[in-house]
């Protein structure tokens, strides 16, 4: 699935000193046991500046004044409680997967921890309508099914994320493959090419120049 510039609400800095990004975590929540694998997705506010609209896991900020593995985590499970009504066990629940850095080309930068974590036996998600306005589970396949679509916005971390996770049958076997793996980040960039700006992966053509 092809991604052309930034996110819903994202600011180009293509001449000034980067921002130092800010710490983040994301939670992908599952759930299929050992015979399928969904995961959760919640809508953004359309009336949000930042990433309105888009369907994305759930996640926000680090406190500013906490940092580690440790922050991250509690982030993570503070946020899922926050957007989704959904109580983890704790931090220690969470399974490490990815790291995203928000390209410097871009005004608002985030370094986000994306972790793994079943959902709670007999849990229902439930959002406040506020800053999530609609929640789903979703196969991987079938929410970039719903992208290509367009009937759902989604933005390129959740893309190359939903990617990643197509490419197991089931929530155990995600789990299986995550567990004890070093996660390496990942910091695309943004090239403008006249009016139209591509975001493009370390490795792809035109990452370096």
């Amino acid at each position: 699935m092809g991604v052309q510039g930034p996110a819903p609400g994202e600011e180009l800095n293509l001449s000034g000193t980067p921002v130092t990004p800010r710490q983040a975590a994301t939670v992908i929540v599952l759930r299929g046991g050992a015979e399928s694998l969904e995961v959760l997705l919640v809508q953004r506010n359309p009336q949000q500046r930042f990433m309105g609209g888009a369907w994305v896991f759930p996640g926000g900020a680090v406190d500013a004044d906490e940092e580690g593995d440790l922050a991250h985590r509690l982030a993570g499970v503070r946020e899922v409680r926050e957007e989704v009504g959904l109580e983890l066990p704790g931090p220690e629940s969470l399974h490490p997967f990815s790291r995203w850095i928000t390209p410097a080309e871009v005004k608002i930068r985030f370094d986000t921890h994306f972790f793994l974590a079943r959902v709670p036996e007999q849990a229902q998600p439930r959002i406040d309508g506020s800053e999530c306005v609609d929640v789903g589970w979703f196969t991987p396949r079938r929410a970039l099914e719903a992208g290509e679509a367009g009937d759902i916005l989604l933005v390129f971390p959740t893309i190359k994320t939903l990617e990643a996770l197509a490419r197991f049958g089931s929530a155990d076997e995600l789990l299986s493959w995550a567990d004890g793996r070093e996660v390496v980040p990942v910091q695309p960039r943004v090239v403008v090419e006249g009016e139209v700006a591509r975001v493009i992966l370390p490795g792809e053509p035109g990452y370096q120049d």
